[in-house]
């Protein structure tokens, strides 16, 4: 069968995507049909119902980029992985949008257990969030400080991390403390980046409306009003952990991100993260979130790493 398919109400560029990274991912899904793009139309032509198929796809992803304006490559995922029949508005009415990052990037729960994250901030003043390298943790948990923050539900937020290390050394590296913590630090500013206007985000970073800074720096304080998250918590001690909790004070969200199969701490200490989930569970207020492999949103040979590495490992504790 040959068809040929007009890309009506919609922009070329929006659905091709830059260097039609879009349209790729497209045919990567039709490997079996030949596929010929020329300006807005498409000559499609092999099995009548693959054809078919392909047909009603790419009027999901014209519907989608009407509704919402854009496409990401994880919202092309979702429509094409759907069942046949699979409603746009449905899909619109279940990701709520969390925030409108920069060059208008739509930032928004996608996978089973970031909705489950968002849902379970709405009912709980701590989160317990762990899972495995990819699947959106903390992203998902900075995007919504970043949306408690504009909506003014809190004051600020702060974002912290152990100073431990994956297999090196901090006194290696060049440069005095500040420095040597800015690139471990890095991931936190890349999230912020894409959801916050540069200058808006030095500015709050000036005024202390948004701290990133190192564990330690939080012993002695109450953190109130105030939208605070710990990445890596897999890597900090059960003293530390308790520290950090206990830092809790009036009005404030906490959420701690971690992967227990990716732990660093020297020596045999026990993980703060995994004595947590085991003794905290079941207090009111206080929900666990456990992510899997197919919350990962990385390249899609991630998750058969993650599958292999989680065989191979005979410590596997379960969670």
């Amino acid at each position: 069968m040959e068809k040929l398919i007009k890309l009506e109400g919609v922009e070329p560029i929006d659905f091709f995507g830059v260097n039609n990274v879009r349209f790729n991912k497209l045919k990567s899904y039709f490997t079996d049909l030949k596929i010929i793009s020329r300006g807005n139309e498409l000559k499609i032509s092999g099995d009548k119902k693959r054809v078919e198929l392909f047909d009603e796809k790419v009027q999901l992803i014209i519907k989608y980029i009407a509704k919402f304006k854009q496409v990401s490559m994880a919202d092309i995922d979702e429509l094409l992985n759907g069942e046949s029949g699979y409603q746009v508005e449905s899909a619109g009415s279940r990701d709520e949008v969390l925030v409108y990052g920069e060059r208008s990037k739509v930032v928004k729960a996608i996978t089973l257990h970031q909705k489950e994250l968002v849902k379970n901030s709405l009912e709980n003043d701590l989160i317990l969030a762990v899972g495995p390298a990819g699947t959106g943790k903390t992203y998902t948990a900075i995007a919504l400080a970043v949306k408690a923050l504009k909506n003014r539900e809190v004051k600020r937020i702060i974002l912290t991390r152990p100073a431990v290390e994956a297999g090196e050394k901090l006194g290696y590296l060049p440069g005095d403390f500040k420095e040597k913590l800015d690139p471990y630090l890095q991931p936190l500013f890349d999230a912020l980046r894409d959801m916050i206007a540069a200058k808006k985000l030095l500015q709050f970073i000036e005024d202390n409306t948004i701290e990133i800074a190192p564990l330690a720096y939080m012993r002695g304080r109450t953190l109130d009003d105030a939208y605070v998250i710990l990445d890596e918590g897999q890597n900090t001690t059960v003293s530390q952990l308790k520290m950090f909790l206990t830092r809790m004070g009036p009005d404030a969200k906490f959420i701690v991100t971690g992967d227990i199969t990716q732990i660093d701490l020297p020596g045999k200490q026990q993980s703060g993260l995994i004595q947590a989930m085991k003794i905290l569970e079941g207090i009111k207020g206080i929900s666990i979130v456990r992510f899997d492999e197919q919350d990962i949103m990385r390249h899609k040979l991630v998750k058969q790493i993650v599958k292999a590495y989680s065989k191979n490992d005979e410590n596997d504790i379960g969670y």
